[in-house]
């Protein structure tokens, strides 16, 4: 037996794990070269392998995936006859967005409040480190009772499914029984979660164009067909007056069946401002996680600063759904586009792209893995486990269950409400990081043992 509880083993385990995690972190790794220089990503795939081969794995490797972007995989062999457990995570971050709002530098870890700052803290290099963080205090506890494959995706957060493609094409690589993927979160900081679905993605882009040139709006103004102006009423269509998506042919009636969202809370994690109503209808977790949500994330259009008085010939906007479990990801895109091209006004003239898309994804919570899970998170957090949808997507999800049908395949992580991933001043609490590193411990420690006991997993 050992002298130390696994708890006490993993608590002296956190300085190191945040040093490394700022090593990390200070890599720019924005999977898109046109905003930050292709070395910060395989800068950080780099220091992510070697990371790997000094914590004892095998056939580490730099997958070059058919998006041009790097994944980092490894594998750690454990007890004959044992069962082989997948771990995720991805490297590559969302933009900083406005540098000037964060309150500390966005690629620099730090700790502030009693939180760590800086991009990819929560969203999902703490991800990568809460693996490491387990599977250090297991060897000291007397070794990994399963055999582990990891792999560190490089392009997660552009949805443009290098991983799932390379996946695809060497089935045998990532097989395994169980797969852990560290990238959602729990509902509420402290209240140990797993995440039983996700909605899909689609991403479009959409140019408008009505004139040969831009115009001059005193001259023209009042007859020649604005291009922004058409766009604007095109992004309009896609919500009702209540701000509820309507997008011809997607059904916006789902209801979620689980954990319910209470409204307060959900204005408290949104920092919705005083006043400002909500969108939509039906419960919060019937929005969030039942049904279709349109977002756009990004318009071409001349910028206030420096516009003049034209018409405009052009304009564009990258548009996002968000689809849940029971919608086919492609087929929404194609839904979107019509919709898009119906509502044009004025026979203006529509170009739609698809830039990315993956599909929603649903657990079986009753497996054996969730078991084990919902035992090690009752030891770590002193309570029952949670099961709660998530808005986000994880394409890689949808594949790796139909590549491995018989896999069970559980969603935890670092990214609560408080964590404000994808916003300015994401951070990560190490109080959590703690006891989810523990949490992964004791699951790995249940499961490899209730397989060597022949309890069915």
């Amino acid at each position: 037996m050992p002298s130390v509880p696994l708890s006490e083993t993993v608590a002296s385990l956190i300085p190191r794990a945040r040093t490394e995690l700022a090593e990390l972190v200070a890599f720019r790794s924005v999977a898109d070269p046109r905003q930050f220089p292709r070395s910060e990503c395989e800068g950080a795939a780099e220091w992510i392998a070697r990371l790997l081969g000094e914590e004892g794995f095998q056939d580490v490797a730099l997958l070059d995936t058919p998006d041009g972007t790097q994944s980092v995989y490894g594998l750690l062999p454990g007890p004959a006859d044992a069962p082989t457990v997948l771990l995720y995570a991805h490297y590559d971050v969302q933009p900083p967005l406005d540098e000037s709002a964060w309150l500390s530098p966005p690629f620099e870890l730090t700790e502030r409040d009693g939180r760590w700052y800086g991009r990819g803290a929560a969203d999902c290099k703490g991800g990568l480190l809460m693996h490491i963080t387990a599977l250090r205090a297991l060897r000291e506890d007397g070794g990994v009772p399963v055999t582990v494959k990891i792999v560190v995706e490089g392009s997660e957060e552009q949805g443009t499914g290098g991983l799932e493609r390379y996946a695809e094409a060497h089935p045998e690589l990532l097989a395994a029984d169980t797969i852990v993927i560290g990238d959602t979160g729990n509902f509420r900081l402290g209240l140990p979660t797993v995440t039983s679905s996700l909605r899909g993605m689609v991403l479009l882009e959409v140019k408008v164009a009505t004139l040969r040139g831009n115009l001059h709006s005193g001259q023209f103004g009042g007859a020649a067909p604005d291009a922004l102006a058409a766009l604007i009423a095109m992004l309009a269509s896609l919500r009702d007056e209540t701000g509820a998506t309507t997008v011809d042919g997607l059904d916006a009636t789902g209801v979620w069946a689980g954990l319910a969202y209470e409204e307060a809370d959900f204005r408290a994690d949104a920092q919705v401002l005083d006043g400002v109503g909500l969108v939509g209808t039906g419960q919060i977790a019937d929005r969030l996680w039942a049904r279709p949500a349109v977002t756009v994330l990004g318009i071409d259009a001349p910028p206030v600063v420096g516009a003049t008085p034209s018409v405009q010939a052009e304009a564009g906007a990258l548009v996002s759904v968000r689809v849940p479990p029971g919608f086919d990801a492609i087929k929404s895109a194609e839904v979107l586009e019509a919709h898009l091209r119906a509502a044009a006004p004025w026979g203006a003239k529509v170009e739609v792209a698809l830039r990315g898309s993956g599909q929603p994804f649903a657990a079986d919570t009753a497996s054996p893995a969730y078991a084990a899970m919902a035992e090690a998170m009752r030891e770590a957090y002193g309570q029952e486990m949670a099961v709660a949808g998530q808005g986000g997507s994880i394409p890689l999800c949808n594949t790796l269950a139909t590549l491995y049908p018989q896999a069970e395949i559980l969603l935890i992580g670092l990214s609560e409400p408080e964590a404000h991933i994808h916003a300015v001043n994401e951070s990560l609490s190490p109080e959590e990081f703690e006891r989810m590193s523990l949490t992964e411990a004791l699951f790995l420690k249940g499961y490899g043992a209730a397989q060597s006991a022949g309890m069915g997993v």
